[in-house]
């Protein structure tokens, strides 16, 4: 890193080479960033002006301090920090229309737009879905599920769309993880998946935006419909 300039937002300055190093991926999300002393070794500044700094990219949601145990990275960017925020105060129905905007409307730019490399890609996470679809392990069906409709949102193009999406990831695969799948459901799962990926290597706009609505849909049903129960649930036991 090199040192900041002297100045008098010095703080502001370090805590951007901070950001810097977070963005560029040296420090990853969940890995520990440098001690406080380290910190003031390597910038050349203040303990006081190290802690400022830390603690404002704190406040932002970018680093979280665990005390006793130093400062983590928590997401890689300010955006993604302020969308899962949100993400996290919003009722599940308004996650479930928002994804729901974002990848019909990414479907519909992938089936224009794919390569023969993002058709290829589709098709083998298709077929992971499919093998963690039957063995209904859903923390792993989320993970992959995720990295299927990232891909579908990486292959329309739109590269402001895909980092919206990409930090949007967490909430949405959130979402997923908690659900319990049967059997109609993980058929119907992954008919529209297949379906999906077809319309999009056919170039099939309208069809791709249909199944990535279907998608959607069961997502939304399930999740839903579960919380429907646990209120239920917790209303009979008052």
């Amino acid at each position: 890193m090199r040192e900041p300039r002297r100045a008098a937002t010095l703080s502001a300055q370090a805590a951007d080479q901070l950001r810097e190093q977070i963005a560029s991926g040296r420090w990853p999300v969940g890995s520990r960033i440098p001690s406080e002393h380290e910190l003031v070794a390597i910038l050349g500044i203040s303990r006081n002006t190290v802690r400022e700094a830390v603690r404002a990219l704190v406040h932002l949601g970018l680093l979280e301090a665990r005390a006793g145990d130093g400062t983590y990275v928590r997401v890689a960017s300010e955006m993604e920090a302020v969308l899962l925020r949100r993400a996290a105060t919003a009722h599940l129905s308004e996650v479930f229309e928002l994804r729901a905007v974002l990848e019909e409307h990414a479907a519909g730019l992938a089936a224009q737009h794919r390569t023969s490399a993002d058709v290829k890609r589709l098709r083998e996470l298709l077929h992971k879905a499919h093998e963690t679809n039957c063995a209904g392990e859903m923390t792993a069906l989320a993970d992959v599920d995720g990295s299927f409709h990232l891909a579908v949102v990486e292959a329309g193009g739109n590269a402001l769309l895909t980092e919206v999406y990409k930090h949007l990831g967490s909430a949405l695969a959130a979402a997923v993880a908690g659900l319990t799948w049967g059997r109609e459901i993980a058929a119907e799962h992954d008919h529209w998946h297949t379906t999906l990926v077809e319309a999009i290597a056919a170039g099939d706009a309208v069809t791709a935006r249909s199944a990535a609505s279907a998608l959607v849909r069961i997502s939304r049903r399930a999740a839903l419909g579960q919380e429907g129960a646990h209120e239920r649930d917790c209303t009979e036991r008052r």
